[in-house]
């Protein structure tokens, strides 16, 4: 467990951004579960913001065997000071750094967001490429953009695509 003192959170533009605790935060006994990271690869105002986020959050925490938590793209004041106080990205729930989760998750939205996607694997000290993983988590990537998977093939361990239902 991260432990985020005073001394940064005063230091950023926006601490609530990194502390969590919303109104409809899950917090479930993490023993025993399978632990999946939603990473939106943006600011937290903007994947807050996202419907798709809340119902798959929603959806993974309604599973027995799941326990989801939520991560966002740090803004650079933030992202500056967990570089400077070694700081691995973490969830916004337990505050456990990703390395320790069994899957890490992102939405693609936006091709702009890939940047982003790298700049965090990098925070939270998981291996880029796919082929260099071992023992980490598994990364995954689903959402409108997963459709064209190429740019993103070496890094994902596995995407995951919605097949349309014909009635």
């Amino acid at each position: 467990m991260i432990q985020l003192n005073e001394e940064i959170l005063l230091k950023v533009q926006k601490p609530a951004r990194y502390v969590g605790n919303e109104v409809n935060a899950v917090i479930k006994d993490k023993v025993g579960k399978i632990r999946f990271a939603f990473c939106f690869p943006d600011v937290y105002e903007v994947g807050m913001s996202h419907l798709g986020l809340k119902i798959l959050y929603h959806l993974l925490n309604e599973r027995e065997d799941c326990y989801c938590e939520r991560t966002f793209a740090p803004w650079p004041d933030m992202e500056r000071l967990m570089r400077e106080n070694n700081i691995p990205l973490f969830s916004l729930e337990t505050k456990d750094p990703l390395i320790e989760f069994d899957f890490v998750g992102f939405t693609l939205q936006y091709e702009m967001s890939y940047t982003n996607i790298i700049n965090m694997l990098n925070l939270a000290n998981i291996p880029l490429y796919s082929k260099d993983r071992n023992n980490h988590p598994f990364v995954v990537f689903g959402g409108p953009c997963a459709y064209n998977p190429e740019p993103l093939a070496d890094i994902a361990d596995f995407l995951y695509l919605v097949r349309e239902k014909k009635y």
